[in-house]
């Protein structure tokens, strides 16, 4: 034990950690937040702690009990030298614009530099009433806690930038949901929380200068080189642009249904925030949707690109005042960029399909060929991951199984030799290519099923090794063992129509 480290400050009634909090947000950016405590949980208990990813915060263990990281990470206790707030933000949410919302069940616990000198925020969702609560409880159910760990760890592993988990902690009171349910806590990790809905409240309220300076911060915090342009907040308009082009395609590339792209859960580092609703397809379905709020279907698998386009056209908006004197220019220069969109996302879509086909480079016909898979896997219903992990085992003439995930086994023919000749056109060694094929389309995803089995044999049985086993294997999603079969099967024919719940 390390009796320095488990030395409880008297004055502030907090624990020493090791972690090295350096809160920039607090510092430099005065009256984007409040100060808020996380309410105390009667019984914290520590379900899940990501060592690994404490170690990379360079998060000093030895002497900390679970009972003292359930303290921590629940909002009880603070860490010393942590400052809590609750951001605030804006928000379009499906549409409508809510000028307040910010953090209402979660807190900025602070910002540490980890081991590798990188700025991370430390995040605790369901940690109780803030000052934005909106009249809500704050809190968070076992059920979503447990879903959104699992999916940013999946993502994770996919190579997809998320929020990552940091752990998994039961309060020990009840919420009250559709029933009463485990109240919990998820601390979270990523490179910033600053949203487009937090650039919407200020230029919603018309102070730009807390535009600028917001601006100003968030080129130092996550686009440094954007200090020396002459053009910097245009620039930072298409930085931010091409981080959520990259990131939209690489959702729809592993078959990712975010839920809630709302401006307020579009974050500008370019990372994948605040996912409570979402789910991974099994057959392929372009208008998927599986939040239970997202009535019009508005941010279904095939829209995510618009709606990425849209939320972009919304962060331009509150760059115009800082984008030139002249408004017409102003104006003329953000549409430019924000309709270059279209065009930055497909190369990046190109760029992704192509890689999951066995393509080194992009060539005249591709799109066309992709797009005529996709079609294909849509009008017959074809499980998106199965197909795709099991186009290299085809290049062996071990086709059989890949034909039987089509009921037309023609029209697959038909595309198959057409995709062969091009696949074949590839130079590459044929090891070289299955194994660059392999490294891009995972076996392993969190499919539905299996998440809510998890989450059912924790809320009912209080059983997490279920839990425990999924993420070990999410953990190496390209990674083919031996005894997994089940988790590579789609859901059964029982299974759905699935909706999943953002926990508030």
């Amino acid at each position: 034990m390390n009796p320095h480290l488990m030395e409880k400050n008297k004055v502030t009634n907090s624990i020493k950690t090791g972690l090295n909090f350096d809160n920039s947000f607090i510092k430099q950016l005065t009256g984007f937040y409040v100060p808020s405590k996380g309410e105390k949980a009667p019984r914290p208990q520590l379900i899940k702690f990501n060592r690994e990813l404490a170690e990379d915060l360079g998060w000093a263990l030895d002497g900390l009990s679970d009972d003292d990281l359930a303290q921590l990470l629940t909002g009880s206790i603070p860490a010393e030298g942590a400052e809590p707030i609750a951001q605030v933000y804006a928000g379009h949410q499906f549409g409508g614009f809510n000028p307040q919302l910010g953090d209402g069940r979660a807190i900025l616990f602070g910002e540490v530099i980890d081991t590798k000198g990188q700025r991370r925020d430390i995040h605790l969702k369901g940690s109780g009433k803030t000052p934005f609560s909106r009249g809500g409880d704050g809190k968070a159910a076992l059920g979503p806690v447990l879903r959104e760990y699992i999916l940013g760890e999946a993502m994770h592993a996919l190579g997809i930038p998320a929020t990552r988990a940091l752990a998994a902690t039961l309060t020990g009171e009840q919420v009250i949901r559709e029933q009463l349910q485990e109240g919990a806590v998820l601390a979270r990790v990523a490179s910033s929380h600053i949203r487009v809905g937090t650039f919407q409240y200020y230029a919603a309220r018309n102070e730009q200068d807390k535009v600028k300076q917001l601006a100003d911060y968030t080129i130092t915090r996550h686009f440094p080189k954007l200090a020396e342009s002459k053009k910097p907040y245009l620039d930072l308009l298409c930085a931010v642009r091409d981080r959520q082009a990259a990131l939209i395609a690489q959702w729809v590339l592993v078959g990712f249904v975010h839920g809630v792209m709302n401006t307020d859960n579009m974050a500008v580092s370019g990372e994948t925030i605040d996912f409570g609703p979402c789910a991974f397809v099994d057959d392929y379905d372009e208008n998927a949707v599986y939040s239970s709020i997202d009535r019009q279907s508005r941010y279904a698998l095939g829209n995510q690109a618009y709606m990425a386009q849209w939320n972009i056209a919304r962060f331009a908006e509150t760059l115009l005042p800082l984008l030139g004197n002249d408004k017409e220019i102003a104006i003329k220069n953000a549409t430019h960029e924000i309709e270059e969109f279209v065009e930055v996302y497909k190369q990046y879509w190109l760029k992704g399909i192509t890689a999951k086909l066995g393509l080194s480079t992009i060539e005249k016909g591709d799109e066309e060929l992709a797009n005529k898979l996709f079609s294909v896997l849509q009008e017959q219903h074809v499980d998106y991951t199965q197909f795709f992990r099991g186009l290299s085992d085809s290049v062996n003439d071990e086709t059989d199984t890949l034909r039987n995930l089509f009921d037309n086994k023609e029209t697959f023919d038909l595309w198959f030799a057409k995709w062969k000749q091009r696949f074949e056109s590839d130079a590459r060694p044929l090891p070289d290519k299955i194994n660059a094929m392999n490294a891009t389309n995972p076996i392993y995803i969190p499919r539905n099923h299996l998440v809510e089995e998890v989450i059912k044999s924790a809320e009912q049985d209080n059983d997490y090794k279920p839990f425990e086993e999924l993420l070990s294997v999410l953990a190496k999603p390209f990674e083919e063992r031996a005894g997994l079969e089940k988790y590579t099967q789609g859901a059964p024919k029982d299974f759905g129509p699935y909706k999943t719940f953002c926990g508030t």
